[in-house]
């Protein structure tokens, strides 16, 4: 019997779900399926740049479930390219992480970044040094 996954935390939701080749009707192409959950793990390793141990940890996993979890994903981001297939980003065993919110001292610009991210150094709108943390907030 197969063991049910357990939810991992996703810091953030990709903003596009669907990709295909250029100049192919949506009904030709073959599809693969990218879990959410997957999604995340390519962002932290690749686009992050985080080790797999800092990335198995802001998503709830063991190093181990998270590397085959990125050569998973590899994998079949490698046969999209090659192979011209479409991608598709949905389902998955996921929750989304909580976010902090920052208020910047100097200006009282607010915004928020996934928790785990740690205290930013600088206001994206005024560029200012100091900026404290306003509260944690819970995504539901």
């Amino acid at each position: 019997m197969v063991r049910p996954k357990n939810c991992r935390l996703v810091g953030t939701l990709p903003e596009s779900t669907y990709f295909k080749p250029r100049g192919i009707p949506l009904r030709l192409p073959k599809e693969v399926i990218l879990n959410v959950d997957e999604f995340e793990a390519l962002r932290l390793a690749d686009l992050e740049e985080c080790y797999q141990e800092q990335a198995a940890e802001k998503m709830g996993v063991s190093r181990q479930t998270f590397g085959r979890i990125i050569k998973s994903d590899r994998k079949k981001v490698t046969a999209v390219l090659v192979q011209g297939k479409a991608l598709r980003i949905e389902g998955g065993a996921y929750e989304t992480a909580p976010s902090q919110k920052f208020v910047c001292e100097h200006c009282r610009c607010a915004w928020e970044l996934s928790y785990g991210a740690g205290k930013p150094e600088i206001c994206p709108s005024c560029r200012a040094i100091t900026t404290r943390r306003d509260r944690k907030e819970k995504d539901d």
